[in-house]
């Protein structure tokens, strides 16, 4: 049973950092892209950033790039993302997913192609 569960969400003040953790399960990632997501009220849901479980090439979305690291430990079938210098604006619930794809294609369009997610992690950006 394929399963990912999100975790590391919380409450930071602007300028802080978390960092998320997708831990997968109950499939092999060598040929799977693995993605962040985010989504927040009222806002459709969109691709943060992805990384290829194969070679570890990444992809992120121009808001933030520069802040937002992704990085993937395959013997714990775990992948991160380090938020810095958070803003306000990344406020949302996050979600990890897990497809074959390129890791540009999974970032831009699996958000529109995917029903079902996990219960995500909410990260929270405020004074």
């Amino acid at each position: 049973q394929v399963q990912l569960v999100e975790s590391g969400g919380g409450l930071v003040q602007p300028g802080g950092s978390l960092t998320l953790s997708c831990t997968t399960s109950g499939f092999s990632l060598d040929y799977y892209a693995i993605g962040w997501f985010r989504q927040a009220p009222g806002q459709e849901r969109e691709g943060v950033s992805c990384i290829s479980m194969s070679d570890g090439s990444t992809f992120y979305a121009n808001s933030v790039r520069g802040r937002f690291t992704i990085s993937r430990d395959n013997a714990k079938n775990t992948v991160y993302l380090q938020m810095n210098s958070l803003k306000p604006e990344d406020t949302a619930v996050y979600y990890c997913a897990a497809a074959q794809f390129t890791i540009q294609t999974m970032c831009a369009i699996f958000a529109e192609l995917n029903d079902r997610w996990g219960q995500g992690t909410q990260v929270t950006v405020s004074s």
